[in-house]
């Protein structure tokens, strides 16, 4: 099935220098966690630890402009972190990354590895378009506390990822909704990698290239493609 991303107007006023890069893969088998993938989160935590050199993972310099962009759209980036920042920092703690299925596992990893903020989208569970842009206050976001579904809004002027149905990912890549997120019976799937300046465009493309190389080895019979965002949307 196609599917069109697109970025709002008043997003790319707000930060400039974003672009993503978007894995598209289909007839994927995902799983329960396994070796392969484990392996892989374990190397990359070793690859941030000597990309950081002894830093934290919030004075990085790409963590430092995604800080900066939370804050633009009223967020505090200290309390609501980043994907890439809140990976990194578990990377580093005792006890590592945690395992969460096979396909979730290796763009983690790829995350942890590059420090960008990447997710992961089942494609049949979105409805319509995908669009980053921000929120009006009145959308819908599924997730989860104790166990039990909750219907949470974003705040107005929040900058979220969503389709046709609701909010996907609340304040850009904080947190994922339950509806879209990638789960053992998933199939067919988006990633998006996310970067700023500093990051250099070939560094995301680089993040890209791994996750796809990564996909193909796990699952050599899935279709893999890598799509630029593109000027226009």
């Amino acid at each position: 099935m196609p599917l069109t991303l697109t970025v709002s107007d008043e997003m790319r006023a707000l930060s400039p220098s974003f672009r993503y890069l978007a894995v598209r893969a289909s007839g994927l088998v995902n799983g329960p966690s396994d070796a392969y993938g484990s392996a892989l989160l374990d190397e990359a935590g070793r690859r941030l630890a000597e990309r950081l050199g002894g830093q934290a993972p919030h004075e990085h310099p790409h963590m430092i402009a995604w800080r900066a962009a939370y804050s633009a759209f009223g967020a505090k980036p200290s309390r609501t972190r980043n994907s890439a920042e809140a990976l990194a920092r578990r990377a580093l703690a005792d006890g590592g990354l945690p395992r969460v299925n096979r396909l979730v596992d290796l763009y983690n990893a790829v995350s942890v590895a590059h420090l960008i903020p990447v997710g992961g989208e089942d494609t049949d569970r979105i409805d319509g378009a995908m669009r980053l842009v921000r929120a009006v206050g009145d959308e819908t976001f599924e997730t989860a506390a104790g166990g039990e579904p909750v219907i949470e809004r974003p705040d107005a002027g929040e900058a979220v990822w969503r389709d046709d149905t609701g909010v996907t990912c609340r304040r850009w890549n904080w947190r994922q909704g339950v509806r879209t997120r990638l789960t053992e019976e998933s199939v067919n799937a988006v990633f998006l990698l996310e970067r700023l300046d500093p990051m250099p465009l070939d560094e995301l493309a680089a993040a890209a290239a791994e996750l796809a190389e990564t996909l193909a080895k796990a699952v050599p019979e899935a279709r893999i493609e890598i799509h630029e965002m593109s000027e226009a949307n």
